[in-house]
């Protein structure tokens, strides 16, 4: 049996960038493990098309939270990348880095943004702002929207009416401002990692890549791991690996570890598996962010759900796209933004809100029937923290997800005040012309508790999990500052749950950027 250098588990936005750099110079024989199938569904590659995706399990896990107490008991539908590229293969498509103390204040040594920099800008191919900041030789493309919109326009326009200073780069030296979204794009196609790294490393004789492979546990020798048991073709099979890499996300990273032996005790024992290490705080700590939709109807037909109301308008959309690769099937999740201090004495931003041209009231990726706009909300530096644990010894069997959403007073209040400057954005000319109906919430919405008592019921995630496997330097912290699992050998976790807390905005950059660092190490290591 070969025995890899690199055996990575997970092929998302982190495992595709770990397999393209660690068999880079051809030295290291690596093998990624993806559960999901190749990135083929024609949706996968229409920006847009993540609205068909959203319930597609083929490609997404489809997690849903347990009951939480802090909305209303609902559980939390949560879509997580289960395919080459993961995640990167079916989100928002959303570029943003976050805000640079976001880093500093890990307090992570090796992990301030002055040191992370330089791997967002290796990672990037970008064709405008300040070259100090931005990548232009990276293999991930960042672009702007092939098109701006009359509503994107009212929408900024709205914004800078009520103080909110234009922004035309989220990403360059100030976070703070209206202006339009970048994304993971290139000439209309989405950009995933699968696209960007994998492609073009998968000729190469020293990677080994496999779908459909189910991780089912990590093998240890002592507190040595060598190896990877999983599932494909309805046969159990093991690789053998100097360095084990978990790359499984923000959920399927610390299920796995627990799986293998690698967490709370207590919970381990619970399920009958053996302890290879008490790592109490693998699965604890979660994440995200907290996001709030409110719909507006357009008394004008020139939103996507006209553009798409009726076969002949979605041939002739669809034909825009094919041939010119513009039109509506290029946006993103996000279209116009704005980054904003919901109190004047703030030194940051605390609240992300989207603008997108489109509304889909009843069900997300179902676009309603009339003209609408969709305006959402979403707190940046999130306090509420929450866990991840298996639910049982069966790896097939889905993790039991709690977010705690809500459950911390500054949490509700940035929600209820970002709220409330949203729909003054909204009701301000120019973009207040485009109204014909407040769809959601109820026209009467008006105090904080109606604000609270909204969010509770139609809140959920903006898909942004992290810090499952904290680094960090205290030793109550899974892994040290190297991403290497404590108290075991050989293994190491690299993918949004290292991240200490979740930062100022959409993960997806900072993952990335993660990855490039975590390789280099890696590297270095190995000389």
């Amino acid at each position: 049996m070969a025995v890899y250098d690199y055996i990575i588990v997970g092929a998302g936005s982190a495992g595709c960038v770990l397999a393209n750099r660690l068999s880079a110079n051809g030295r290291h024989q690596v093998l990624l493990l993806e559960a999901g199938p190749a990135d083929s569904n024609p949706w996968i590659h229409v920006p847009l098309g993540y609205g068909k995706l959203f319930n597609e399990k083929s490609v997404n896990w489809a997690y849903e939270s347990e009951p939480e107490p802090h909305v209303d008991g609902r559980r939390i539908f949560t879509p997580r990348g289960k395919v080459l590229g993961g995640s990167s293969s079916i989100n928002g498509l959303v570029y943003i880095r976050g805000q640079p103390r976001d880093f500093d204040n890990w307090a992570v040594p090796g992990w301030d943004f002055s040191q992370l920099l330089p791997y967002f800008i290796k990672a990037e191919c970008q064709g405008r702002g300040e070259l100090a900041l931005h990548g232009t030789q990276g293999p991930l493309n960042v672009e702007d929207l092939p098109d701006k919109h009359e509503l994107c326009e009212a929408f900024i326009d709205s914004a800078a009416a009520t103080g909110i200073r234009r922004n035309d780069d989220f990403n360059g030296a100030e976070q703070e401002g209206t202006g339009y979204y970048q994304a993971t794009i290139h000439r209309g196609r989405r950009v995933s990692t699968a696209v960007a790294y994998l492609k073009p490393a998968r000729a190469r004789g020293n990677l080994r890549v496999e779908v459909k492979a189910h991780a089912t546990r990590i093998c240890f020798e002592g507190k040595k791991a060598v190896g990877v048991e999983y599932r494909q073709n309805g046969k159990t099979l093991t690789a053998q690996g100097q360095q084990i890499i978990v790359a499984g996300g923000a959920f399927n990273s610390p299920q796995l570890l627990q799986l293998s032996g690698v967490g709370p005790a207590a919970l381990l024992q619970d399920h009958d598996i053996p302890i290879v290490h008490d790592a109490g705080q693998i699965g604890e700590g979660l994440q995200d962010h907290f996001y709030v939709r409110t719909v507006w109807r357009c008394n004008q037909p020139i939103t996507i759900n006209d553009a798409l109301a009726n076969p002949w308008r979605q041939a002739k959309t669809a034909a825009t796209w094919l041939f010119k690769r513009r039109g509506p099937l290029t946006v993103s999740a996000g279209y116009a933004a704005a980054f904003v201090r919901t109190r004047a004495d703030l030194e940051q931003p605390d609240a992300q809100f989207y603008f997108i041209n489109f509304s889909s009231s009843e069900a997300p990726g179902k676009l309603d029937r009339f003209p609408g706009f969709t305006c959402s909300v979403s707190q940046l530096q999130a306090e509420s923290r929450g866990s991840v644990h298996i639910r049982s010894a069966d790896p097939f069997a889905s993790p039991a997800i709690q977010y705690n959403f809500l459950s911390t007073a500054e949490d509700r209040r940035v929600m209820v005040d970002g709220l409330k400057q949203l729909k003054r954005i909204v009701t301000t000319a120019p973009l207040s012309q485009y109204i014909d109906q407040q769809i959601a919430p109820a026209a009467g919405v008006s105090s904080d508790d109606e604000w609270l008592a909204y969010c509770r019921a139609v809140g959920g995630t903006v898909y942004h999990p992290v810090a499952t496997c904290r680094m960090g330097t205290d030793g109550q912290s899974p892994l040290d500052p190297q991403l290497r699992v404590r108290g075991v050998d050989n293994l190491c976790v690299v993918d949004a749950s290292v991240m200490p807390a979740v930062i100022s905005g959409n993960t997806n950059a900072a993952v990335i950027a993660i990855a490039e660092k975590a390789s280099d190490m890696l590297l270095a290591e190995a000389r």
